[in-house]
């Protein structure tokens, strides 16, 4: 009998092609809406193997039926929804899809710090608002990137392709990190200190850390206090490490100068969040690591390692040996 694959959101036959050779494959046949719940309960009770996005919900509830489950591939880096206690215990592997989108993740994050420095937003809708009668010398003056004090705040794979960017702006390197990184030291002039020191030093302060226990909520009150205020912070790695209602504060009374944001706590968000209120904020929908390219390789990447595990091979990324 064949296995059984079922995959939360439609994805291109072309790439899970290499899947049917040996599976029975069933696919949420649409592209923008995360398959209910009920219906992944179902089918996840069928399941050798699912391929799953960051809008599923893979807890202990849905885990105690997927009797047969054996893999589930992530289709992000992180995992945080998935409850990897509930799979250890189970024997079940999760893979997620790490390297193939750190350069792309990192333009997007390089991005939102140039574009929230320069007002690139707003002078875009200035425009789009029928605005524009004249020239000024500091209409939408924003603020200088290049030899500027970036502070990264978990400098893993992400946050290092982050520092090779600022690098070629001739920016001053600050980072943060659970574990020194010595090759980033000598390879971008990278600069270790700690957590309070970052945040009282940095023109720019960017977040890359995972969300865990010991990181939500990291970015509170008290953290964009230590900032200056005329710090920018940009925010692509997940929406919980932020306290929203602080760093609203934070932006509305001028504590800090700008936010560049591409994660919320609670995704997605509608135009009433009271952060997209600010003139000062850029928002993007999750888009980090949406380039076409980098897409592609992400989905391969799981089909690949369900392709390994199910015929008895190593997994390529797993995540919980």
């Amino acid at each position: 009998m064949k296995p059984y694959i079922y995959i939360t959101r439609k994805l291109d036959d072309e790439i899970i092609k290499p899947l049917y050779k040996f599976a029975d494959v069933h696919m949420w046949n649409n592209e923008e809406e995360p398959v209910p719940r009920d219906i992944l309960m179902r089918e996840s009770q069928k399941a050798d193997a699912l391929l799953t996005m960051l809008t599923d919900h893979v807890d202990d509830e849905l885990l105690k039926f997927a009797t047969n489950l054996k893999v589930i591939a992530n289709l992000a880096v992180g995992y945080d929804n998935i409850d990897i206690n509930a799979t250890n215990e189970r024997n079940i592997i999760v893979t997620n899809t790490p390297d193939v989108l750190n350069e792309t993740t990192a333009d997007l994050v390089f991005l939102l710090v140039m574009a929230s420095a320069r007002r690139l937003i707003e002078a875009n809708q200035y425009i789009q608002d029928d605005k524009w009668t004249n020239w000024a010398p500091m209409l939408l003056a924003g603020r200088d990137v290049h030899h500027k004090t970036i502070g990264i705040v978990g400098l893993g794979r992400i946050g290092q392709a982050v520092a090779k960017r600022a690098k070629g702006f001739d920016m001053n390197i600050l980072y943060y990190n659970r574990t020194r990184n010595s090759k980033a030291e000598t390879t971008y002039g990278a600069v270790y200190c700690d957590f309070n020191s970052l945040l009282e030093k940095s023109d720019f302060v960017v977040c890359m850390v995972p969300l865990s226990e010991s990181t939500k909520g990291l970015f509170g009150k008290e953290a964009f206090g230590k900032m200056k205020n005329t710090a920018i912070f940009v925010n692509a790695s997940r929406g919980a490490v932020v306290d929203e209602d602080a760093l609203y504060h934070a932006l509305k009374s001028g504590e800090i100068t700008a936010a560049g944001l591409d994660v919320f706590t609670e995704e997605p968000i509608s135009s009433k969040h009271p952060l997209l209120s600010l003139s000062n904020v850029t928002a993007l929908p999750h888009i980090g690591s949406a380039s076409i390219e980098t897409r592609h390789e992400m989905m391969q990447l799981a089909v690949r390692n369900i392709s390994s595990v199910l015929q008895g091979k190593k997994p390529i990324t797993p995540v919980n040996v």
